[in-house]
Order: C-alpha cells, then structure tokens, then sequence
C-alpha cells in the first residue's frame, strides 16, 4: 500500500486517469486505474482501497452502481464522483449512499489534492448539500474557460485566479464548508483596504456559532469587493440547483514584483 493511501481511479477518458496517476501519484498515493465499471468492482474484491474516484458515465454500468456494489465489498471505502455531465439526480444519490464529494469536470490539480487530503485526514465526512445554484454574477461555475483563464491556486476552501493582467479574483469554495456544518454568513473585515499574504481576511460563521478565518492568499490591493456576498449565499442554498460552487469575495491588485 502507497504511502499516504491507495487510490482506485475509475474513468474510460485516459486524459482523465493519467492526470489523477499523475497528479496524485507524485503527492505519495498509490494509485491503481481502471476503465470499465465490473473491473473496477473486481478490484475492489481482490484489494483493499482507501479511496475511489469514479466517473458516473462508463462504457459497461455506471459509475453510481459500482458504488453501491463497492459498499457492500468495502463498506468503510471513501467515494469520490467526478462528471462532466452533472444532474440533480445524481448529485442526491450520491448524497444517499454516502459518497464524500460530487465534483464536475475539468478540475484543477489543486483541487483533486485538496480532496484526496480531505479524504485521508478527514475520514468519515459525507457530501451534505447536492448542488448550489450558480448565481450568475457572483459565482464562478467549475466549468471554467480554460483557454481565458487557466489557473486556479486552492487551498483549504479559499481559491484565486488571475482574471485579467494585474488582477486576480479571491473567494470562498462553498462546498468546503458544506461538508462539515452549513454556512450562516461570510464577513469581509471592515474597512479593509490590502490584502497580506498570511492573514485574516475575512470569516466564516456556520450555524454551529462557530468562526473560521480565511487567509489571503497573496499581497494586494482591494479594487472590488463582492458586497453582496450574503445575499447571493442564502439565494444560491435555497435554490439547492445550478453547479456554482465557487463565490468571489474580492477582486485585487498585486504589488508589481508579484507578478
């Protein structure tokens, strides 16, 4: 077994395998690859994994029939969803049989680690809330355009990007913060003018009256905060639709030698 953890990829898009053997192979995992949904089944009925990562749509039976058949094999197996084609549906049996994340495809480097290590060190969490509504002006969809904006840096819930030269947006990744408790508000310190890379930016009140600070990610200054931010959390939950997950918070300018 891998160092951190043993890895079931399950996905017939080979780019798809090979990115996470690739990505999470060079973080420690042992990572084992698959394209076909009875041989994945087969797999966990001869080895002991810690994780599965399954797309929905295979060649032979689908994705959501190998986790249950993988339950019954594993019961204590974690399960993570990857798609390109995301329904409400799919989202709320994969919330039934318990499975750790729902994510839509592409997904960036980060992001996949960042779940793996959730996985690994928060063994037991389960995915509390299907979809979020995209709230057209305030969230950023998971199905980016790549070719405008290639990166996204992520770290334990709070993400950045670049947008346009000299500009990159900052915000909170929702579902983070679903998996543990739900989310009351997100407060953006008063009068607050810079961002400096290490500290407190904003926080995070969940319905358990408990406070989490969100760090900045780099050093800048505030041209734009997203006021709204309340609003537009409490519209996109009660929506529980759409595949927005991603809820900016400001918009800075970096220091010339940041970029």
């Amino acid at each position: 077994m891998g160092k951190k953890g043993k890895i079931l990829v399950l996905d017939d898009d080979h780019i798809v395998t090979i990115s996470c053997k690739r990505i999470l192979g060079a973080e420690g995992y042992d990572i084992v690859t698959v394209d076909r949904g009875r041989e994945a089944i087969k797999k966990i009925g001869s080895e002991e994994f810690d994780l599965l990562i399954s797309d929905i749509g295979l060649p032979d039976i689908d994705g959501l029939t190998v986790v249950k058949e993988s339950r019954i094999i594993q019961p204590k197996l974690d399960v993570v969803i990857i798609t390109g084609y995301p329904t409400l549906e799919d989202a709320k049996e994969s919330v039934r049989l318990g499975v750790f994340e729902y994510v839509e495809k592409p997904f960036t480097p980060e992001f996949m680690i960042n779940v793996a290590k959730k996985v690994f060190v928060k063994r037991g969490w389960i995915l509390r809330q299907s979809f979020i509504d995209e709230f057209r002006n305030y969230v950023v969809p998971l199905r980016l355009k790549y070719e405008e904006n290639p990166v996204i840096f992520y770290k334990e819930g709070t993400w950045v990007r670049p947008i346009m030269e000299g500009l990159w947006e900052v915000g909170c990744d929702v579902r983070y913060w679903l998996l543990a408790t739900e989310i009351l508000c997100i407060d953006i310190s008063e009068g607050l003018s810079t961002f400096i890379a290490g500290k407190p930016f904003a926080k995070v009140t969940t319905s358990k009256g408990e406070t989490h600070e969100l760090i900045a990610p780099m050093t800048g200054v505030i041209k734009e905060i997203n006021h709204q931010v309340n609003e537009d959390l409490s519209a996109f939950i009660s929506e529980n639709l759409g595949r927005g997950w991603l809820l900016w918070l400001a918009r800075i300018q970096p220091p010339p030698s940041n970029y």
